[in-house]
């Protein structure tokens, strides 16, 4: 039997639209309006809005809200002004990686987790677990919220001008509430592109009435092709890529994320062995010479043998490059290092390289 796909809240606007529809952990979204390239052109120089609302929502309440979610996050919301958010993840006891997530701080007895679309069953299912003696509750917010991300270097100037609301106060990496005909709205400033922007969370009906203004207004609508083609560059993971349960935060080069330092948190003594120990492989950036594209899956060689394989990989838009990220062994992880993407049966010269092929412009 198939799997029945879930709509979002703006599903029947894309049909309307045109967009190329595809199914993505477990919903029915659009890849592309008008092409993959003119969409993430638009985002680089202009502004883009995307429809997010598959994201997963997870409120975390209680009077230990905050000594729970420090025992499920790798980094330290420790002492944050309210209003503040983090980028980490959640990882098994064995260090393999539930999933990355951004942590809201509402204030120290609540905080907002937005998790991975593929992932809010699972993710939702092992927060509620082990939550067991915490004094907080944990509720699935997912099916309440809509949610649109406008990016772009004009992002700031639409989201005011357009949707009237003032954002221009709101730091890299903050979140503020708004109360809009008595619905509360959440607006964030993250950009999972590598350029400014902003996530707006709120009830389908407030979402779909943003994303028509966006429309009139002449914003691009944009699909989750350019979404990878734009994170991909400025090396940001994807879970089930770059981060999976068999991959942890420090294979995936995002030890920085990792705060070891901690009392503790699921995962602590794993993660910390590996940093010790060192790990055996890890993701790296490659560049190919000349014009044949890369894609996941494909082996990574050198030495002649098959020393890891790639996790995602695109002729870029904004470099024209032809680069991936891949999983490699050590010690070919090392930058300069000469290697090769077999694609079929011929192999594709190129070298080791940094993970971010293209410079994020976050207004900061």
């Amino acid at each position: 039997m198939e799997e029945k796909l879930v709509k979002t809240c703006l599903h029947d606007r894309h049909v309307k639209l045109g967009a190329l529809m595809s199914p993505f952990g477990g919903f029915d979204m659009p890849i592309q309006y008008k092409g993959i390239t003119e969409e993430h052109n638009a985002v680089r120089h202009d502004v883009g809005v995307f429809d997010v609302s598959h994201m997963g929502e997870v409120r975390i309440k209680g009077p230990e809200a905050y000594k729970y979610v420090s025992h499920i996050f790798v980094n330290d919301v420790t002492g944050a002004p309210d209003g503040q958010i983090f980028y980490g993840m959640m990882c098994y006891e064995n260090g393999g990686t539930v999933d990355d997530l951004l942590v809201y701080k509402v204030n120290d007895e609540e905080y907002f987790l937005v998790i991975n679309a593929a992932n809010i069953d699972k993710d939702v299912d092992w927060i509620k677990r082990n939550a067991e003696g915490f004094n907080c509750e944990v509720i699935d917010e997912s099916p309440k919220y809509g949610e649109v991300a406008i990016q772009g270097p004009k992002a700031e100037e639409t989201v005011e001008k357009v949707l009237g609301l003032s954002v221009k106060d709101i730091p890299f990496y903050n979140f503020q509430t708004f109360d809009i005909d008595g619905e509360e709205i959440i607006v964030s400033r993250t950009g999972y592109t590598g350029e400014d922007g902003f996530e707006v969370y709120g009830p389908h009906a407030y979402i779909q009435n943003v994303w028509d203004k966006l429309m009139e207004a002449g914003v691009q609508p944009c699909g989750l092709g350019c979404r990878d083609t734009l994170r991909f560059e400025v090396g940001l993971p994807l879970y089930g890529d770059e981060l999976s349960d068999t991959i942890t935060p420090i294979e995936a080069s995002l030890s920085m994320f990792v705060k070891l330092d901690k009392p503790e948190f699921i995962g602590k003594e794993a993660l910390a062995k590996q940093k010790a120990e060192g790990v055996k492989r890890r993701i790296v950036g490659i560049e190919l010479e000349g014009t044949a594209v890369p894609r996941h899956g494909y082996p990574v060689e050198a030495d002649g043998k098959q020393i890891g394989e790639v996790t995602t990989g695109y002729k870029s838009i904004s470099t024209g490059k032809s680069v991936a990220m891949a999983m490699v062994d050590k010690p070919y992880d090392k930058l300069g290092t000469p290697v090769e993407i077999r694609i079929r049966k011929k192999t594709f010269p190129g070298k080791v390289v940094k993970k971010r092929f293209y410079e994020k412009n976050y207004k900061k």
